[in-house]
């Protein structure tokens, strides 16, 4: 078997936080991490961090404990 080079040239997006604008002054609610109920937070290791699917781009802190970045989410 042979191996395959790729040829192909990808652009890779890197949003800035808070491209979109802040978003935090106009807000009537906010997210609450549970910290008891949070993976990352219990075992105090990166592991699941579901929350950064439902947040804007670098909202949610890589950090232990886990944060929210109020002003753009």
């Amino acid at each position: 078997m042979g191996t395959r080079s790729c040829q192909h040239i990808c652009d890779e997006s890197s949003p800035a936080i808070g491209e979109a604008g802040k978003t935090g002054e106009w807000r009537d609610s906010f997210p609450v991490i549970d910290q008891k109920k949070c993976i990352p937070a219990r075992q105090n290791k990166p592991t699941c961090f579901l929350c950064w699917l439902y947040c804007p781009d670098g909202v949610i802190s890589k950090t232990m404990p886990v944060g929210i970045d109020l002003e753009y989410c």
